[in-house]
């Protein structure tokens, strides 16, 4: 009998919680069914879960940086040089993926797999401390409709490209798998029906959070990533309003300089010091010589600071690119080539959520909406640009977007925002098939439910 891979790597999951708590070495038999009684016990073993969902976002093919490079490759013309040796990734740039490509079938795997993780943790929330059941429950919420968001933006057709309530997004699953049966095939959901997902988990989360919490996930992670998906959407008043709330919530600050709004300067060749978030991450992967991965230090950082040297940043881009006297142009180190200095360190914490951005999201949806939610449009846009060493005289949209583009750049954002904006990429329409990743064939040969995407 074939089983679906998803179902294959969520009941892994749930395997690796269950040997959290076993105290005989290998004290495990081959089976495809466990007992939720035997996986999480105790209000600690529910927490230690959650932890282990943590570690499965930041894999290097999720949040640990490779599912957002590959979208900058895919939105590439001009700006990164390839020279790798990784067909995955010249598939990317060149646009034209195969359904086997093992990278594609990386990140869908990691993706499932870190939503199985959080869904036995919600599962057993009642095992948790009633002290901590608020926080725990918030945080698997967020994870949960993080990844839904990112995961359709990478399967699915954009929001905004045809109709959202029919177009086929990702498949939900919001409990865990203990078992494996010709029963277990799931299917796509429409795109709509996945944002609409994400959209409650992550306004769950902001509810249950705490104001602060480590590194861990907060009441203003989740609005910040609500922030990013109501903007993905073109709903701008609740993107204008979430992004709103992280700025004034205090808990966060613009970096003095650009350069130290990245754990690169101030950590390089110290890995002791790695793993501190900057002054702005809201919301940031976890990177140290023990443990996580930094998949854009991978290939974005020269030999000489722990990459591969594979993907260097065209000069007369960076020439263009930046306005004279913009600090932001001075961020790229030659080595041979040019290279991004944000990830010069690959012990640096990945940032999935910068305050940065939330001011150029607020100020973008005030600026369309012509309304002034928290500031001016124009006083958002000063912020951002004051720190690069710049004046601000007009944020007119196309202002705004330009000024994202540069201080965004590297960091996985053109793909989305050329298609939320409707931008084509060079002579690729914006909403091409190209521009969508495949459903791995991984998958479609295991499970019967599921279809293709369109260009496959």
């Amino acid at each position: 009998m074939k089983k679906t891979y998803i179902y294959n790597l969520m009941l892994l999951s749930v395997l690796a919680v269950s040997m959290l708590s076993c105290k005989k070495p290998l004290d495990v038999s081959p089976k495809d069914q466990v007992e939720q009684s035997m996986a999480l016990n105790t209000s600690k073993d529910v927490q230690a879960a959650l932890v282990g969902a943590y570690s499965d976002l930041g894999s290097k093919n999720f949040y640990g940086g490779r599912a957002f490079l590959m979208q900058d490759f895919l939105a590439n013309t001009n700006a990164i040089i390839w020279t790798g040796t990784y067909d995955e990734l010249t598939q990317m740039i060149n646009r034209t993926i195969i359904k086997s490509n093992l990278f594609v079938e990386y990140t869908w795997r990691d993706g499932y797999k870190t939503i199985n993780d959080v869904n036995n943790v919600i599962s057993a929330i009642a095992k948790v401390d009633a002290d901590d059941q608020a926080r725990v429950e918030g945080e698997a919420k967020f994870i949960r409709g993080s990844v839904y968001f990112d995961l359709v933006r990478i399967y699915g057709k954009a929001y905004n490209d045809g109709n959202p309530a029919t177009n086929l997004g990702v498949p939900i699953v919001l409990t865990p798998t203990s078992s494996i049966t010709s029963d277990s095939y799931v299917s796509r959901a429409t795109v709509a029906a996945v944002y609409q997902q994400a959209i409650k988990d992550l306004t769950d989360a902001e509810t249950a959070l705490p104001e602060t919490n480590g590194f861990f996930a907060t009441k203003y992670a989740a609005a910040g990533m609500l922030a990013k998906l109501y903007l993905q959407m073109g709903d701008y008043a609740s993107a204008a309003s979430a992004a709103s709330r992280v700025i004034s919530s205090g808990q966060y600050s613009m970096a003095a300089t650009f350069a130290k709004a990245f754990p690169t300067v101030q950590t390089i060749g110290d890995p002791a010091q790695a793993g501190t978030n900057t002054v702005e991450d809201v919301f940031a992967m976890q990177v140290t010589n023990l443990t996580g991965f930094n998949g854009f230090n991978e290939f974005y950082a020269s030999a000489s600071y722990g990459g591969r040297g594979d993907a260097s940043i065209d000069q007369d881009w960076i020439d263009a690119a930046y306005e004279t006297g913009d600090t932001r142009k001075d961020f790229f180190y030659d080595d041979g080539d040019m290279f991004t200095s944000k990830f010069a360190d690959q012990f640096g914490n990945v940032a999935i959520i910068r305050l940065a951005e939330m001011y150029l999201i607020r100020a973008e949806a005030n600026s369309r909406l012509n309304s002034a939610v928290g500031a001016t449009p124009l006083e958002d846009l000063t912020v951002v640009r004051s720190r690069a060493g710049l004046t601000t005289t007009s944020a007119t949209v196309a202002d705004i977007l330009t000024e994202r583009s540069r201080e965004l750049a590297f960091e996985g954002f053109s793909l989305n925002d050329a298609k939320r904006t409707e931008t084509n990429i060079g002579s690729v329409a914006w909403n091409s098939t190209s521009l969508i990743f495949p459903i791995p064939q991984r998958e479609m040969d295991a499970n019967k439910n599921l279809v293709q995407n369109e260009g496959y």
